[in-house]
């Protein structure tokens, strides 16, 4: 079983890698973080066989920190190491930034240094990833990343500053930065120093971030599903309901009311359509209309419904009794007029599905009686 040393544990990315080799992995998980002591991490250094090594300052209340923890506790593991004469697999995290001038970026680049010294004379393995901006949950508003802040002040309407709408902002999400590092313990081992990259990373502008961060909140109110087909937006959205406070996790929605009963909209979207629900009362009938073009799915939940169809060129009428004790679902083609009919005691409650999003302009609607019958 391997023995695996954490620094940084406590952070961001340290809460999450700890927490997917507690829950994937055959190991032993030792932390260190601000809290523990030179012996504590000397006893871990003595015993890992691997050591992720993510502690550091971003934003220190005095630049001098930069330099006394970025490159003064990777000198001392460096050292601790090479006393001890042990030589674990060594995993990284710098940054883009080691490539500026800015006094985190020199810190993350002599903090390289270090370690490609240690490299070079042991043989130690040595995995250094100058990691882009990383996003995803637990990470900590107006500290680890614009996506953080924006997420954390829209998730409570809080307002949020966007200086330059066009710059553009490298991403890596927090999962695939996990995978890249689990999948490191499966490479084989090579002597020196060397630099990897998370696969997956993406590229926007503020601007978009911004307004895709804004469209989450929007959509529990207009029902608008985001582009789930883009990878980025999937995984900005989890991060955008992590931000989620404890007591804002359910939402009501609007609820359209008559005689025959209710109607909420639930989901809608350009690519997969409209999701609603209705309720309807005993012996109630909803439709009698048909389409041209629009396609639609009813799943009764609740109750006893029975539906009925007919060609609009054609007399015949066919019936279908669905019942909500079985999840039957009837596809509605076009060129169908139909109706719902409520033939239980109890309300009865249908999921309908539309493949598109109802457009007051173009109904594609047009009502006509399946049979002699008030609607």
């Amino acid at each position: 079983m391997l023995n695996i040393l954490v620094t940084g544990s406590a952070g961001f990315i340290g809460r999450n890698l700890v927490h997917a080799l507690n829950h994937t992995r055959e190991c032993t998980v030792w932390e260190f973080d601000r809290d523990s002591s030179a012996a504590q991490l000397g006893a871990a250094l003595a015993r890992a066989d691997v050591v992720y090594h993510l502690a550091g300052e971003n934003r220190p209340p005095d630049p001098a920190d930069f330099e006394a923890v970025n490159v003064g506790l990777t000198r001392a593991i460096v050292k601790t190491l090479a006393d001890l004469k042990r030589r674990p697999r060594l995993i990284f995290t710098s940054s883009i930034q080691a490539e500026n001038d800015s006094p985190y970026g020199k810190s993350k680049c002599k903090a390289e240094g270090e370690l490609r010294w240690f490299a070079e004379t042991t043989g130690c393995q040595v995995v250094t990833y100058r990691l882009k901006n990383v996003f995803g949950k637990w990470s900590r508003p107006n500290y680890n990343s614009v996506v953080a802040t924006f997420c954390h002040n829209v998730a409570r309407d809080l307002p949020i500053t966007v200086n330059d709408p066009n710059r553009v902002l490298d991403l890596v999400y927090i999962d695939d930065v996990v995978a890249a590092f689990l999948n490191d313990l499966n490479r084989p081992l090579s002597a020196g120093f060397s630099y990897a990259d998370v696969p997956v990373s993406y590229r926007c502008t503020v601007g978009d971030l911004a307004t895709t961060i804004q469209g989450f909140r929007q959509s529990r109110l207009n029902g608008r599903l985001p582009d789930f087909a883009s990878r980025l937006t999937r995984s900005l959205y989890a991060t955008y309901l992590a931000n989620l406070e404890q007591d804002d996790f359910a939402y009501v929605l609007e609820t359209k009311v008559d005689h025959r009963g209710t109607l909420a909209e639930l989901l809608k979207s350009d690519h997969i359509g409209q999701v609603f629900i209705s309720t309807t009362k005993p012996g109630v009938t909803r439709g009698n209309h048909f389409h041209h073009t629009k396609a639609e799915k009813f799943l009764v939940l609740k109750g006893d419904a029975e539906i009925r169809f007919r060609h609009v060129l054609s007399e015949e009428i066919v019936r279908y009794r669905v019942s909500g004790s079985e999840f039957r679902v009837l596809d509605i083609p076009p060129g169908y007029t139909h109706a719902i009919q409520n033939v239980g005691d109890s309300e009865l409650v249908v999921l309908f599905w539309a493949n598109e999003v109802f457009n007051p302009n173009r109904p594609d609607t047009y009502l006509l009686e399946v049979e002699n019958e008030t609607t």
